[in-house]
């Protein structure tokens, strides 16, 4: 059956209310708050917390995503609950057992970031990371560059031949890495991912967002394509 789908967009590395209020009424489906001290757009606990119970009113509020990497599985169900936040990235090198053991805290709340150097890697850390399950409006996997050092946020191209051909196994991927405005609708048609993820794409500075290139992005992203089910 030939189902017509608009892909989902995250804007993530949300540091204010600012750049969080006009992501949301551009139309941004989730976004993401970084939990990891070492990067540019890091957000501190308590000021996530505030951020998020002043975003809790807005009719257009997307999910909202904390990105954390190398955290037990205990300490991010605690930043979720802690935060109201709706999911989690796993952008470090978690274990698969964090995500599809249903006795993990944040099994049916979270997704992991992959890295993959080759169509065989990607293919294998789909397989040990994908749940069994999906909601319709969580993601199941995020393919990102492959770097050595840094864990996402490289403003690097990801490979949209990896992704694409595992768009094709697994329902619900996101596609991240070195998209921007200029790029993105390219990347749509040729990857047919679920969700596109962007932050450095969209910044006038690291953390903070330039809200033209924001509001670009989600119209240039939101592009129907036709998939076969």
């Amino acid at each position: 059956m030939l189902r017509h789908q608009q892909t989902k967009v995250k804007i993530c590395g949300i540091t204010n209310l600012d750049d969080a209020i006009a992501a949301a009424e551009a139309g941004a489906d989730y976004l993401g708050f970084i939990f990891f001290s070492p990067s540019p757009r890091s957000i501190a606990k308590d000021k996530a917390r505030r951020l998020v119970s002043q975003l809790r009113g807005n009719p257009k509020l997307p999910l909202l995503v904390g990105v954390f990497v190398n955290e037990s599985a205990e300490d991010v169900a605690q930043i979720l609950d802690e935060c109201n936040l709706d999911l989690a990235q796993l952008s470090g090198d978690e274990a698969p057992n964090l995500i599809i053991n249903t006795q993990s805290p944040i099994f049916g709340r979270s997704y992991k970031a992959i890295r993959p150097r080759s169509l065989a890697e990607a293919e294998a850390e789909a397989e040990w990371y994908v749940p069994p399950q999906r909601k319709e409006s969580q993601p199941t996997l995020l393919v990102d560059t492959h770097h050595a050092d840094l864990y996402g946020g490289t403003g690097l191209t990801a490979n949209w031949s990896i992704a694409a051909h595992l768009t094709g196994q697994v329902p619900g991927l996101m596609l991240a890495g070195g998209l921007n405005p200029s790029n993105v609708g390219q990347a749509v048609v040729q990857v047919r991912p679920y969700a596109v993820d962007v932050a450095s794409g969209v910044e006038s500075s690291p953390g903070q967002k330039d809200h033209d290139l924001v509001r670009t992005f989600i119209s240039n992203a939101k592009t129907e394509w036709a998939r076969d089910d």
